[in-house]
C-alpha cells in the first residue's frame, strides 16, 4: 500500500474527509454538526491542511495554522482507525518540515503517549516535531 501525502483540495477532499471525522464520534463533533460544520470547511481551506490517501482513497489528515513564521502549531491530526500503526500520523506531520524549514513545529496534545512514541521533544504541554 502506497501512502501519499498531499495538499487539501477542498473541492475534491472535504465530503470525503468529513466521513472520516464523523466516524470519530462526538469528540469531533464540533466539526461535523451546525454551526461549526460551515466553519470548518472554510477553515480547512484557509489553514495549512495535507491529506493522506492510500490506494486513492483518504486515510488520515493534518491541519495547521502559521503563526506569523513564529510556529507552525498543528491543530488536527487524524488518521482513519483502520490505517493506524502504520506512521501515517507521522508523515502527516513531518511533511511541514520541508515547507517551513526555518519554523518550529509545534502541536497541543491531549494524546501524549502517541507524540512521546514518535520521539518529538516534550516542551510542558506542547510537543515540538523534531
Amino acid at each position: 500500500m502506497d501512502i501519499i501525502i498531499r495538499k487539501y483540495q477542498s473541492s475534491q477532499d472535504y465530503n470525503k474527509l468529513l466521513d472520516i471525522i464523523i466516524t470519530e464520534g462526538k469528540e469531533w463533533a464540533m466539526y461535523t454538526e451546525n454551526p461549526g460544520r460551515p466553519k470548518y470547511q472554510k477553515a480547512l481551506a484557509n489553514t495549512i491542511t495535507y491529506v493522506a490517501t492510500a490506494d486513492g482513497n483518504i486515510c488520515g489528515y493534518s491541519r495547521s495554522i502559521n503563526d506569523s513564521g513564529l510556529y507552525i502549531w498543528v491543530i488536527d491530526l487524524l488518521v482513519k482507525r483502520e490505517y493506524r500503526g502504520r506512521s501515517i500520523g507521522k508523515q502527516l506531520m513531518e511533511c511541514l518540515k520541508p515547507e517551513y524549514p526555518d519554523q518550529d513545529i509545534l502541536v497541543m496534545s491531549d494524546v501524549d503517549y502517541y507524540y512521546k512514541k514518535l520521539g518529538y521533544l516534550n516542551e510542558g504541554s506542547i510537543f515540538k516535531v523534531c
